[in-house]
């Protein structure tokens, strides 16, 4: 009996959908930039639940002409090549003639369309591949499409795609990229009937840049240019002031195409590398015009990948411009001294329809928080190790989840899965010899009555000694121990203390940032913070947990929630915000060659003491080190 068969075209079709569409997202970057290749200067896109229940994409393009419509909908139809010659210069975004169909075989789909010569449009209605009507309207020039139920026909696809929230943040991404590579095209995003963004398409890439990212991205711009005899690179970096702790601000455009690239990739990393700290990631926004004889769209599925054929001069070209605009500039940090009456500053209003009016004023916030008072005798602490307090953190999400406030976070494609930076929370070292040395004895009430500091050296390191036996203690990793601890005691009794900051830090967010910060809003609360929406896409951070509240920095906030948008759906929350805990515990700790009283330096012995593991900070490296009289005799050779 034959086992191999031919399958039939429905089957077909819906495999092929599988490849260029994969959630909603997919259906908006095609129908997108079947749009900018129709020539539009104007482009609407308007979702509903996550593009699962709607997606509407208008433009004002050239439009399809009537007896070209049913083709349209046919595989592998175009307009845009007509043999494979056309591909070594292939200029439009589109070229495969695969989305139309694929859309349609997964969807039920509705279009409207008129070209300039005609004087009514058409609409044409499909229901899973196949045609339901045709018939002639009144409409604009241009192309309006309404896909409705994405994947009710294939219900293993759509029961992959992630919460309305979550596709609603990779279809906003797709906007802004969407925006910046064509800044002569007014875009507008629409999600549940609310305005998110609204460019003007006066083609200036500055103010696409401040509508998306802010006032402060927009004010460390430095424009770039580099012409070469096989490309012509223009647009804006950034000062390494704004430089963040992930890859979701660097962007490059090869021929107006939103791409992933490794090589272009390491050639901005690496013009930066003198300038940024290890782990810091520019911002960038490139536009990279590239002869179509040098480069090969075809390479991948959603055409978000190019191979070149000429890497290493790319390399240089994208190396050497970002290198030169920034070797012209000085990058010492400007110290600004706040008074009690500040000029007032002008506000700048953004073009965007849904922009309501500031609040002229903020809350008034108390003048001093009131801070955990100290105890005489020290409790010990739990000194959890790093299983209970993901089980802490873990009851915490929890709660936030089951009272639905708290939705799932948007997980964003990364530009570079393969060079992400991870940030991995070690487990504390341990060995049998080092319990014995330390558990015992060390944290006996003797020792805490006994032991005496000696001093203090390089300004970094405690001399402690008790009895015959001398210990060197990291001030730093000792501190941070201590902020860790306390922070995670709070978070366990439920009672997070709260630092109050006067006056404000104001954020300007991303759509995908503002969707962290609200889905969120909650669980920040209880781990001590105090945010309120400020208006539009900015944020007031009111409140910082109250042990750590060097944190408040704009710079420090940020991290955090870029953390929050870079990590989600790839790691579990608990397993973030545990991460978060030990690098604010980090940030906030007093640091190496800083000298400090002696009473301060009792105080924090004390505190690291009454922990039941005060032998490692968060990250798992050691806060002391042990030396016996014995062996320093040995090393002087008093002894054998």
């Amino acid at each position: 009996m034959a086992q191999i068969h031919l399958l039939n075209q429905d089957t077909i079709n819906k495999i092929a959908a599988g490849e260029v569409i994969e959630r909603p997202m997919a259906v908006v970057k095609e129908l997108i930039e079947n749009a900018i290749d129709a020539k539009a200067t104007a482009v609407t896109v308007e979702i509903q639940d996550g593009g699962k229940g709607l997606i509407r994409i208008t433009d004002n393009g050239s439009g399809i002409a009537p007896e070209d419509i049913e083709l349209a909908f046919a595989p592998h139809a175009t307009s845009k090549i007509n043999d494979v010659t056309d591909l070594l210069e292939i200029s439009s975004l589109g070229f495969r003639g695969e989305a139309l169909s694929s859309i349609a075989s997964v969807s039920q789909l509705e279009m409207v369309s008129k070209t300039k010569e005609e004087l009514m449009g058409v609409r044409y209605c499909m229901d899973g591949g196949e045609k339901k009507a045709k018939e002639n309207v009144g409409c604009p020039d241009g192309t309006t499409f309404l896909v409705r139920n994405l994947f009710y026909n294939t219900p293993a696809r759509l029961k992959f795609l992630k919460t309305a929230q979550t596709e609603a943040g990779y279809v906003s991404g797709l906007v802004e990229r969407m925006a910046l590579s064509h800044p002569d095209i007014s875009f507008r995003f629409i999600n549940q009937k609310q305005t998110r963004l609204s460019t003007s398409g006066n083609g200036n890439l500055k103010d696409v840049i401040y509508h998306i990212y802010g006032r402060e991205i927009a004010a460390n711009l430095m424009e770039t240019a580099q012409n070469e005899v096989f490309c012509k690179i223009t647009g804006f970096i950034g000062k390494p002031v704004i430089s963040r702790g992930n890859r979701n601000m660097m962007n490059y455009f090869i021929n107006g195409r939103y791409i992933k690239s490794q090589v272009i990739s390491r050639a901005i990393e690496e013009a930066y590398a003198p300038y940024s700290m290890q782990h810091r990631y520019p911002f960038t926004v490139l536009h990279i015009q590239v002869d179509s004889q040098y480069i090969d769209v075809n390479v991948h599925p959603q055409k978000m990948e190019i191979r070149f054929n000429n890497e290493k001069e790319i390399f240089q070209s994208i190396y050497h411009g970002i290198s030169e605009s920034l070797k012209h500039k000085e990058y010492i940090p400007e110290v600004t001294f706040q008074t009690k009456k500040e000029p007032e500053k002008k506000k700048i209003t953004p073009i965007e329809p849904f922009e309501k009016k500031r609040r002229e004023e903020l809350k008034n916030i108390q003048e001093n928080a009131k801070l955990p008072e100290k105890k005489q005798t020290p409790s010990k602490s739990s000194g959890s190790p790093k299983q209970d307090n993901l089980e802490i953190l873990d009851a915490l999400t929890k709660e936030g989840e089951e009272s639905g406030y708290v939705a799932e976070h948007t997980e964003y494609p990364s530009s570079e899965t393969a060079a992400k930076t991870e940030f991995t929370l070690k487990e504390p070292v341990k060995n049998e010899k080092q319990e014995t040395l330390f558990e015992e004895d060390f944290l006996s009430e003797k020792v805490q009555k006994e032991v005496k500091i000696i001093g203090q050296v390089f300004s970094t390191y405690w001399v402690l000694q008790y009895e015959d036996t001398m210990y060197l203690i990291d001030q730093h990793a000792a501190h941070e121990k201590v902020l860790y601890e306390r922070f995670m005691k709070e978070i366990q009794a439920k009672k997070p203390m709260t630092q109050l900051l006067q006056p404000p830090v104001i954020l300007t967010l991303t759509m995908a940032q503002s969707q962290a910060v609200e889905e969120n809003m909650e669980i920040f609360g209880k781990l001590g913070y105090q945010i309120e929406h400020f208006g539009g896409r900015e944020y007031a951070v009111t409140g910082v947990p109250a042990h750590l509240p060097s944190i408040g920095t704009r710079e420090l906030l940020t991290e955090v929630i870029d953390t929050l948008t870079e990590e989600a759906g790839r790691v579990r929350k608990p397993e973030i915000l545990l991460d978060k805990i030990a690098s604010m515990s980090c940030k906030a700790a007093v640091k190496g060659n800083q000298k400090l009283p002696a009473e301060q330096m009792q105080e924090l012995l004390k505190e690291l003491m009454a922990l039941e593991n005060p032998y490692h900070c968060p990250h798992g490296r050691p806060t002391m080190i042990r030396m016996t009289k014995k062996e320093l005799e040995k090393r002087f050779k008093r002894i054998v």
